[in-house]
């Protein structure tokens, strides 16, 4: 029997409110696991943790090498994929199991993997919705986006490299006011590296530091000679929207 135009009109519009609902599932999955993680494994990747475990992981990674490098880095990937607690302790773990570089180099492809993650999902469900109506818009909303477009690659590195700003902020709020993947990509991968550095650089101290029986002194973050380097590149990134910005108002 041969669907008729009706029927073909019917299915289409009943299959396209499935389909927008169906774009909303992975970003729910994900703040529904975020929110569960923060309430349920809030304590669970902790200093604590790596110190009553030091010794099976460091025996592991010393007779397993690769094996504990890709379970390392899945995890990893899974906490920030799903905003979970720990992160910050995952960034020094790397550097306490592989050293500054490979440690460095697995947290930064780690970290740049998972907020990729977030990214994608929030961009299929509702940044799709909130950028067609960012694109239809006038008045201050269209100098916005528009602003936005001009400096997109300046604005995602100061998302990156200015302290304050969540983790989770940079990766969702991009997604949600159209910025190009291929754009966030490349800041992420090249943003994070100074903090990944530092990250790293503590963890590869962790040692001396359990030995020693004291917790890690995270307050040496705010250190002018490990905040100075990352506000001098903040100033740097911000550079190229402030000369846009002169450029503008003597063109007017």
């Amino acid at each position: 029997m041969k669907r008729t135009k009706s029927d073909m009109l019917m299915s289409d519009t009943t299959q396209e409110p499935r389909n927008r609902i169906a774009r909303h599932i992975p970003l729910l999955v994900i703040l529904t696991i975020a929110v569960a993680g923060f309430f349920t494994l809030g304590d669970l990747l902790s200093f604590e943790t790596l110190r009553d475990n030091r010794e099976a992981l460091l025996a592991w990674r010393d007779a397993n090498y690769w094996a504990l490098a890709g379970v390392f880095v899945s995890l990893y990937i899974v906490i920030v994929a799903f905003s979970l607690p720990g992160a910050a302790v995952a960034s020094m773990t790397g550097g306490f199991l592989f050293g500054l570089l490979a440690g460095t180099l697995f947290n930064v492809f780690a970290a740049t993997v998972g907020a990729s993650a977030i990214f994608l999902a929030a961009r299929w469900g509702l940044g799709e919705t909130l950028t067609a109506r960012l694109e239809a818009s006038d008045g201050t909303l269209k100098k916005l986006k528009d602003g936005l477009r001009d400096n997109e690659i300046p604005v995602l590195f100061l998302l990156r490299l200015v302290p304050v700003v969540p983790f989770f902020v940079a990766n969702l709020l991009p997604a949600l006011v159209g910025v190009r993947f291929r754009n966030f990509l490349f800041t992420t991968a090249l943003g994070i590296i100074p903090g990944g550095i530092v990250y790293t650089w503590i963890g590869v101290g962790l040692g001396g530091v359990f030995d020693r029986g004291e917790t890690p002194d995270l307050s040496l973050l705010w250190e002018p000679f490990v905040i100075g380097p990352i506000i001098g590149l903040c100033l740097l990134a911000a550079l190229p929207i402030l000369i846009k910005a002169l450029r503008g108002k003597k063109d007017a």
